[in-house]
Parts: C-alpha cells; structure tokens; sequence
C-alpha cells in the first residue's frame, strides 16, 4: 500500500487523473478495476475516479508495487536556457517562439518546453524533486516555423484556469502573416469545417458531416500591401490546426512561404511569414483567480512584417 499527501499543485485535479501521473506506465484499465475493488480511499473513505483533489488530502493506494518508482522525476538542466520573456509573475510567463523551434519534441535543445522548465529550475521556482504530478507546461501552441507569443504556466491552479480561459475564447489571439495575394475582400470572416490527415500532416477543408470534421472561423483585415505581399491581421476565433494557413490557401491567398498550403517558392521566405503577435485577456477581473491581474491587458511584440 502506497500512501501520498496531495500537495499544493496536486489539488483541484481528478483522482484519476493524479494517480495516472504519480504511477508508471499503470493501464487504464488496472486503475478502474481498482476503483471497482475500493482498492482507493481518500481520507480513509472510498472514492471515485471523479472526485476533486484537495490539498492535505491522504492517498491509501493499495495497488502493484511495480507501478511505484522509488526515483523522483529528473530533467536535463540546461546550463544557459533560452526564452525570450515577454511577460513573468508569479503564475504565468508570456514568451516569443522564434521560428524553427519546437514547442515539445526530443530534441531537448530546441524544445520551448525544455528550455522553459530549465529556466525555472535554475530560478528555484520548479523542482521535480518536490512535486507528485505536476509540471510547468505551456497552454497554447504554434507550430514550429510559425514564430510568436505563447502561454506558460508555473502551476497547477494557473494551468487549470489558463486553459478554462482559452476554451472559453476569453483569450483573444491575433496573428500577423504577409499574404502571396491580396484577398477579394478587405476584411472578413472565414467559417468552414477542417479534417487533419495524419499521415500527410495537413488539413483539408471539408463537409460538417465527415467523421473527424471541426468547424473553424478566423476572422481578418488587410492592413498593408507591399512589393513582398499583403500585410494581414488575423484573429483566430477557433483554435485548430494549422487553421489560418489553411483558411488563407481556402480564399486563393495562401501565406508567403507556406509551400504546403500552396504558396510558390520563391527563394525568400524558408517559412511561413506568420507571427503570433498579440494576445488580449479579455476577461472580468476576479480576486479569487490567480490571473486576476491579467485581466483586460494586451501583450504584443514589434511587428516584424511591414517591410
């Protein structure tokens, strides 16, 4: 029998969930077979896979030893981490991705994650000694040769209401992209419904009533035409893969550089000229939150695009 205190950034999660992070490699299915034993108590009573974390809570997990490591979690401490900091406090960072950088991946060199968890590390602010489930992690992405502003958490609590702000659309993201053409309209909105093929990794506009479709609506205006393209901003008012990439190929405009969506190769552009820009927390403030002091503020970087 294992018995575990839930700590600070272990609360306000499932119970299931916590113990699928504090255990090795256990099956689902061993966890719920578990639970149906009353093989799990929290407080010395029975509970269920559902029930909400608090701290000081105690864990008895009578359950395999081999799901039990006796070594804590470590990481690969980069000696001289690289993030460019737009925003720090202490719940949240706000950091610009420069192209070519993955968000996560095995290179551990040129992941954001990595190099963000190291540079917490290094502050004192994170110890994966001292934690059971937790892990700072970022709340939105970009993908790898899209540059820009992305969202970290350095706790549990502010994870949780990070990613509650983003599902709810209370997390406004603007993006700026040079355009191969200049759209038929000036401004506009873009609603249609996109399939990823994983095989291809690309996504294809397609009908609402194929399997896996989702729908996605990004709203844009022109700002500027220029000898190298069409200066436009976009707001993602859904969040799917590669969606403005796709939604500007779908009206005849794809991004300079974005081959895959169809632009020409013209030797200037090795990525796409897309840049997450600027993000505003529009949202009321709430004393009870931990982000109650980001409420209604904008954080943005220069524009690297009107050329």
């Amino acid at each position: 029998m294992k018995r575990v205190t839930a700590a600070k950034n272990d609360a306000g999660q499932r119970l299931d969930k916590f113990i699928l992070k504090y255990t090795d490699n256990m099956p689902k299915s061993l966890l719920y077979k578990a639970f149906r034993k009353k093989r799990i108590k929290v407080n010395g009573k029975r509970q269920e896979g559902d029930y909400i974390l608090k701290e000081g809570d105690i864990l008895e997990l009578y359950i395999n030893d081999e799901f039990f490591s006796d070594n804590k979690k470590e990481i690969n401490v980069l000696k001289s981490p690289k993030i460019d900091i737009v925003y720090e406090d202490e719940n949240i960072i706000v950091a610009n991705k420069p192209k070519g950088v993955l968000m996560h991946g095995e290179d551990k060199e040129n992941s954001l994650v990595d190099n963000l968890i190291s540079y917490l590390y290094l502050k004192g602010e994170y110890n994966p000694q001292k934690e059971q489930s937790f892990t700072p992690a970022f709340c939105n992405r970009i993908d790898k040769n899209t540059e820009g502003l992305v969202i970290a958490a350095k706790n549990a609590q502010a994870l949780r209401e990070m990613n509650e702000k983003i599902k709810e659309g209370k997390i406004r993201k603007f993006y700026l992209c040079l355009l191969s053409n200049e759209p038929k309209e000036k401004s506009g909105e873009i609603e249609t419904y996109l399939k990823k093929d994983e095989k291809q990794n690309k996504v294809f506009v397609c009908k609402k009533d194929e399997k896996g479709a989702k729908y996605a609506k990004t709203k844009y205006r022109v700002l500027d035409k220029t000898d190298d393209g069409v200066l436009t901003e976009v707001e993602l008012l859904t969040g799917r893969t590669h969606q403005i990439r796709v939604h500007m190929s779908h009206i005849g405009c794809p991004i300079a550089g974005d081959v895959k969506y169809g632009a020409k190769k013209d030797g200037k552009n090795s990525y796409q000229e897309l840049t997450s820009y600027k993000l505003y927390f529009d949202f009321e403030k709430d004393e009870k939150s931990v982000l109650c002091k980001l409420s209604k503020k904008t954080f943005s970087i220069p524009q690297k695009k009107d050329k």
